[in-house]
């Protein structure tokens, strides 16, 4: 897998003040990349400024064998969190226009835009006037736009935070699609939906980055060491004989589930499972506690 996308030490200040502070960042092709923190990290000044419409204060951004002074835009498509769209225009006519401004010839566009409409599933609207979209519609048909040229990096600001749960869905549903053609980089403060579709994150606070990695390895990081069992019976009994275990800590018990706090969380759940073997524990559930996004997210953003 090669890298896509470079950044070295990018800032951005307005009036003095520091929106993006320093940041060096690389992105391999074919990922799906989620840019994660608060309201005022600096998601969408990163987002804008690695697609032309904002200029650095300092730093460089590359894609691989681009050239010197070479366009930016032409290798990103990108959709803001709040895109404006002609509400006259059909469908069809946006997407002709959209492709005529990245400079494809009106037949070239007519074409992409057909065969885009199909991808994006709004093609039996194609002919409609986008002021009748409904919200869900006018994302598939931003994301549409923001590809028609075939950029190697799509770039979404918070692509479904504003939709209902029905267009949130087959946004989501198309950017899993789209994930397996090119490179995703999408901002969201919706942890959920970036725990779903994305391979690695880039977790933000103040204007700096704080964590990134793949999934499994921020996982591996903040894994709790904690287990969750569920007995058949007395749990308390249970709770007893548990906590004689080496590599127990603590335990409490919270609707009708016991936590288990190990030294080694590994070493706890083979002397658990053997002992429940050996003594036939009336065991029925057994979790290991696999760290959400949002304990990651808030160990971080509070450290």
């Amino acid at each position: 897998m090669t890298t896509l996308l470079t950044v070295k030490n990018l800032s951005k200040t307005y009036d003095s003040k520091a929106a993006v502070k320093n940041i060096s960042f690389e992105f391999q092709s074919g990922k799906c990349i989620a840019l994660i923190g608060p309201n005022g990290a600096g998601k969408t000044t990163i987002l804008r400024t690695l697609a032309g419409l904002l200029k650095p204060s300092s730093g460089t951004v590359k894609f691989t064998d681009m050239k010197e002074n070479d366009d930016l835009r032409k290798h990103i498509g990108y959709l803001p969190q709040y895109p404006v769209f002609y509400s006259w225009m059909t469908g069809m006519e946006f997407l002709v226009y959209s492709g005529q401004l990245a400079f494809l010839s009106k037949t070239e566009a007519g074409k992409r835009a057909e065969d885009l409409l199909v991808k994006v599933g709004i093609s039996e609207a194609k002919h409609q006037r986008i002021g009748k979209y409904s919200g869900g519609m006018k994302q598939r048909l931003g994301i549409a736009q923001a590809i028609i040229h075939k950029p190697k990096l799509l770039m979404l600001d918070e692509p479904v935070s504003s939709l209902d749960p029905i267009g949130r869905r087959e946004v989501l549903t198309l950017m899993e699609e789209l994930k397996k053609e090119m490179t995703i980089l999408f901002s969201t403060h919706i942890l959920s939906d970036a725990d779903e579709i994305s391979d690695e994150l880039l977790l933000l606070r103040k204007g700096e980055i704080v964590e990134a990695g793949s999934m499994s390895e921020l996982r591996q990081k903040y894994q709790t060491s904690k287990i969750e069992l569920e007995f058949q019976d007395d749990l308390e009994n249970y709770q007893l004989k548990v906590n004689k275990l080496t590599n127990v800590m603590d335990s409490y018990i919270d609707r009708n589930v016991l936590h288990v706090t190990a030294t080694d969380i590994i070493q706890a759940r083979q002397e658990i499972l053997t002992a429940a073997a050996n003594e036939n524990w009336p065991l029925t559930n057994f979790t290991l506690n696999r760290a959400s996004l949002e304990d990651m997210f808030m160990k971080v953003v509070n450290n």
